[in-house]
């Protein structure tokens, strides 16, 4: 018996080795006397697998196997390999390389502003910037401390600045701009005390002509917003870009941000920088080139801000000596021949210098509380009085309601058609009343439009109405559609706010959205279609919109939209990259006769001893041969009305037009009207030239404004009421009625 393997658990046994394997039974029953049994299920690796004893060696098939094996893991180590180095070599290579450099952007100085005689409104001028590493801030907080007293703020603010995510985590963060020479010096002469600061110079806006002219036109840049970052994908913005908020900034923000410079930077395991690796410079964006007059423009700011002071200490001696609050107000100077915009000036205003390196809260807060953020020639609205009367006119000699010469007889009172006959019941709703300074009179539209005859006007809205199975529904509002009233102007500036003309299709839209505030409905009877006639109602409209419709009638019937900006300019080529030129939206059909009434009409309100106007521009000269005329337009009770004034010339052909409205100023006559008349004052002693200037490189823009002339004779402010206005006019026909004040 030979001793063969040990039994796993029990080694001491012993297994002895059979002769020969026993053959396999060609049944499992040895007889027919046993008994049958099932045989076991299990598996005996033993039955299966012979001792080493009983099977063959066979070494070389073992190593054969074993040879395959090893090769196929070589071919697959190999194929990995050359997928790794050969067909995917270039990603994996760049994927490294994206790992070892940061690309950072280098913001682009902005483009420059200028005016048509290429003078410098808005330029940019080098800054001192302290920045601080991140990576040093985290490794050594007290060099938080450290920069906070040396620039003047608090170890929060400076955290705060190191915490803001807009800017690049691979580059310095800047936590002081606009810092001293003197501390400049300071951080040189002890670098090794403040590790990872460093100081930069970079490129802020600045206002060479002062930061309070053309403050509403020119507009401000503030930080990229996250919206407009998802809005510009694919334009090359990143978190830390500075972009346009308001004003031509944001118009023309494509062609001022210019093109960011790009700086590759080498960077350790840690993400630390450790080389600059190459450097793209940045491209400075374009010149753009505005229709704006700086000595103009600066002249129409001044006036417009001392008529309004004025203002607010001259009682009104029509309406109890009350003092007008004069709360805002707005100038626009056009080209009516072509729409371009020469001078625009709001009040309330503000100093641009306040939103250079970020404004702080506070002075935000005291900005919208005043309103001087808001540019009231473009987002004012106001209630139109007596300058609506252009459309109401235009509307009845083109519709043939009247003739350039049919009479009208003016008895300085109005019964409205349907109301309760004169001393039936109580009638006194159902009478409107003339302007306190009209004398009455037979009146044409010429006449009329000269004198401001509410009557006139009364009429024309009152017949209309009654007549409006052959004229229509809303012939008047038609009309206004046509001049360009009630809808924007598509002017170049962002934020224009949309005025309307009352119908009673508006009074049911209103009703529907602020049914409080408007709580009548779409009904709609005579004495409402009389208010809307001379301008009074739900009619509001922006300065913008009322300047571009009388710039319309003034060159005989086309409608521009109004442009800010001439050109833009690349600034080291000086080519014109592109040429804004004039935008016709619109025409306003009127014929030789009628325009040529209607004319005359608005040249008597300054020249004719009755026109409302005339002695507010006595000693102008008559060369000019100006037109215009005046608003009063009522506002709640116990306000006073809103004063307008708009001039055209000079006639036939004007190039000037010079609008004017003073919110809760008083009659047109007595504050916009003298405005006006000192803004023509300085024109005529200061032309405007024709063409703007294009600057180049031999010829770049200056910082200096040309030199003005004196305006014509001594700028003029009333302290009496020249030939107010007042109306009242029913609401309905039969029994609302309501009081207004009509427009002188």
């Amino acid at each position: 018996m030979k001793r063969t393997l040990r039994h796993p658990i029990r080694g001491d046994r012993l297994h002895p080795k059979p002769s020969a394997r026993t053959a396999r039974r060609s049944s499992w029953r040895t007889d027919g006397r046993q008994p049958r049994m099932r045989p076991r299920k299990s598996v005996n690796v033993a039955s299966i697998v012979g001792s080493p004893e009983e099977e063959e060696s066979r070494p070389n098939l073992r190593l054969r196997i074993v040879g395959v094996v090893v090769l196929l893991l070589f071919g697959v180590l190999v194929l990995r390999l050359w997928t790794l180095q050969v067909v995917e070599g270039k990603t994996y290579a760049a994927a490294v390389t994206r790992n070892q450099v940061r690309v950072v952007s280098i913001p682009a100085p902005r483009g420059e502003i200028v005016d048509r005689n290429a003078t410098v409104l808005v330029s940019n001028t080098p800054q001192q910037e302290i920045l601080l590493s991140r990576a040093e801030a985290s490794q050594n907080p007290g060099i938080v401390g450290m920069v906070a007293a040396l620039v003047g703020q608090t170890p929060t603010q400076v955290q705060a600045s190191i915490n803001n995510n807009q800017y690049s985590p691979y580059e310095p963060v800047p936590v002081a701009v606009g810092v001293s020479t003197d501390t400049v010096q300071f951080l040189q002469t002890h670098q090794a005390e403040y590790p990872g600061v460093s100081v930069e110079t970079v490129a802020q806006r600045t206002y060479p002509q002062g930061g309070t002219t053309a403050t509403h036109v020119l507009g401000y840049v503030g930080d990229i917003t996250s919206s407009y970052l998802a809005a510009h994908p694919n334009d090359g913005y990143t978190q830390g870009s500075q972009i346009g908020v308001s004003g031509i900034e944001a118009q023309y923000e494509a062609y001022l941000r210019g093109a960011d410079g790009r700086q590759a930077l080498s960077v350790d395991a840690g993400g630390t920088v450790v080389g600059t690796l190459n450097t793209t410079a940045p491209q400075i964006g374009d010149t753009v080139v505005l229709n704006i007059d700086t000595g103009l423009q600066q002249q129409v700011e001044a006036d417009l801000q001392a008529q309004i002071l004025a203002d607010r200490h001259t009682p009104d001696q029509v309406d109890g000596g009350r003092l007008p609050s004069a709360p805002n107000g707005a100038v626009i100077v056009m080209n009516p021949q072509n729409g371009q915009v020469l001078a625009m000036a709001s009040y309330p205003t503000f100093d641009l210098n306040e939103w250079v390196g970020g404004i702080s809260s506070a002075n935000y807060a005291a900005l919208a509380a005043s309103g001087a953020e808001n540019n009231n020639v473009i987002e004012g609205q106001y209630t139109p009085g007596s300058t609506f009367k252009l459309v109401t006119a235009t509307a009845a000699l083109q519709a043939g309601l009247i003739a350039p010469t049919t009479p009208y007889n003016d008895t300085g009172t109005f019964h409205i058609v349907g109301c309760p006959a004169p001393g039936v019941n109580n009638d006194t709703g159902c009478i409107l009343h003339d302007d306190p300074g009209d004398s009455g009179g037979t009146y044409d539209v010429t006449g009329a439009l000269t004198v401001s005859s509410d009557s006139f006007f009364y009429n024309l809205g009152q017949t209309f109405w009654t007549d409006r199975g052959q004229f229509g529904d809303t012939p008047i509002q038609n009309e206004a559609t046509q001049y360009g009233e009630g809808t924007i102007t598509g002017i170049d500036l962002p934020g224009e706010a949309q005025g309307r003309v009352d119908s009673y299709l508006l009074r049911a839209k209103l009703h529907a959205e602020a049914p409080k505030a408007f709580p009548y409905t779409a009904s709609w009877f005579t004495g409402d279609n009389i208010e809307m006639a001379f301008g009074q109602g739900e009619t509001v409209l922006t300065p913008i919109e009322q300047a571009v419709a009388y710039s319309t009638f003034a060159n005989g019937g086309t409608r521009y939209a109004p442009q800010v900006a001439s050109q833009i300019v690349d600034p080291v080529s000086g080519k014109v990259i592109k040429k804004i030129t004039p935008q016709v939206t619109g025409h306003v059909a009127i014929s030789p006769a009628n325009y040529s009434a209607m004319l005359q009409g608005f040249e008597g309100v300054i020249s004719n001893r009755s026109g409302t106007a005339y002695n507010d521009f006595q000693g102008f000269p008559s060369s000019w041969n100006l037109a215009g005329k005046t608003g009063t337009a009522s506002n709640a009770p116990g306000l006073e009305p809103n004063s307008w004034f708009v001039a055209f010339g000079p006639n036939p052909n004007p190039t000037y037009l010079v609008l004017a409205v003073i919110d809760q100023g008083g009659y047109g006559a007595q504050a916009a009207a003298p405005l006006v008349r000192n803004i023509f004052d300085y024109i005529a002693a200061n032309p405007i030239s024709a063409t703007t200037k294009t600057p180049t490189p031999s010829s770049p823009p200056s910082q200096t404004a040309p030199t003005a002339n004196a305006p014509l004779g001594t700028p003029t402010t009333t302290t009496t009421t020249t030939k107010p206005a007042t109306g009242t006019s029913g609401a309905a026909a039969s029994t609302t009625t309501s009081t207004t004040t009509g427009g002188g």
